[in-house]
């Protein structure tokens, strides 16, 4: 058996790796985001069967991915390991300049689903997320949309994306107290320099039994170890050089980055493990999504399982971007009993 970490996924009997191999970087042709979508079959198959010995289970996807050639690529690389694989991918995204084609409305979410099984090669979705929020459709329509897709065998098990802290802990209560499938995980945004869900969807899904999975774990490829940090742009096939979205000021950007490069040669490991390790070590349920566009990619972030980090390094990354409190959070925390925290430590 393979020395791979797992966890449950949430409060469900799934185990998952903690590595989860995301494949938004799988394409064999469609114009997409440039920096991004360039593994076409063969070495997207090489990879996921390399991820496959080494012990990953878990693949992440989504039907907007490459207008759904991820998709694709990831259901034909799997091939006869169908089995052995838990299959995450998502949907809510528009699709097409069709008015109907997107969203998280009924006709919808059944009609692309039916589309993402079609796409995989597959019968079943281990893990459907919804990609975004819908401000156009009544969350009770979209439950029960999700619902009808579980009770029908098309989804084993649901989870979210993106949404804010109080519509997921209002969606998994509705789901309770109707008897519904909850959702069991919740994909988010988090690395060591982008921490802003440790004030709240993290609380959240610790308090209603979800568990993460970490979207963008290196920053967009920030933290991977490509870019010098007092020339970010420099790197000419890196992402940044094509824009960087993730609005990450550029003197914890660089002070991150020396932090991570310390670590990483005091170790003798590479950077992007680092990086990955942290977000491990957060959480015993923490899964973080990597994504590769080539072997060494892959190699990097595998080694991540098996790196764990001293307190002193974790401390260290922790202080150059720590999330600033808002309120109420520190109101909470300057008002916190100390008398009764004393008691119960």
């Amino acid at each position: 058996m393979s020395d791979m970490q797992y966890t449950r996924l949430g409060n469900s009997g799934l185990l998952v790796s903690r590595l989860c191999f995301g494949t938004m970087t799988f394409n064999s042709g469609a114009e997409w985001i440039p920096g991004v979508g360039k593994v076409d079959q063969k070495p997207a198959t090489e990879m996921v069967s390399a991820a496959l010995d080494a012990g990953v289970n878990f693949f992440d996807t989504a039907d907007g991915y490459s207008h759904g050639e991820s998709e694709i690529i990831l259901g034909k690389a799997l091939g006869e390991c169908r089995t052995d694989a838990v299959i995450c991918t998502k949907l809510g995204f528009r699709q097409s300049d069709g008015i109907l084609d997107a969203g998280l409305n009924r006709r919808h979410v059944l009609h692309q689903i039916d589309g993402c099984l079609a796409r995989l090669g597959t019968d079943y979705i281990d893990v459907l997320v919804l990609h975004k929020t819908d401000f156009a459709t009544p969350m009770e329509e979209t439950l029960a949309a999700l619902q009808t897709a579980v009770e029908h065998g098309k989804v084993r098990y649901i989870g979210v994306s993106n949404w804010p802290a109080w519509q997921v802990a209002r969606a998994i209560q509705y789901q309770r107290d109707n008897r519904m499938t909850p959702f069991t995980c919740g994909q988010y945004l988090y690395n060591a320099v982008v921490r802003d869900i440790e004030l709240a969807e993290l609380p959240m899904l610790d308090a209603m039994g979800g568990s993460l999975m970490a979207w963008s774990p290196l920053a967009g490829g920030l933290l991977s170890g490509k870019y010098d940090p007092d020339d970010l742009g420099k790197t000419a096939d890196g992402r940044l050089a094509e824009g960087e979205f993730l609005d990450i000021a550029s003197t914890q950007a660089k002070a991150m980055i020396k932090t991570l490069q310390g670590i990483a040669e005091s170790r003798g490991v590479h950077m992007a493990s680092v990086a990955l390790a942290w977000v491990l070590a957060k959480n015993r349920t923490h899964t973080a999504i990597f994504g590769a566009s080539k072997m060494s990619h892959l190699d990097a972030a595998l080694a991540a399982d098996s790196l764990a980090l001293e307190d002193d390094d974790i401390a260290a990354i922790d202080a150059v971007a720590a999330p600033a409190k808002r309120y109420p959070q520190w109101f909470d925390t300057m008002m916190t009993d100390e008398q009764t925290t004393k008691a119960l430590s």
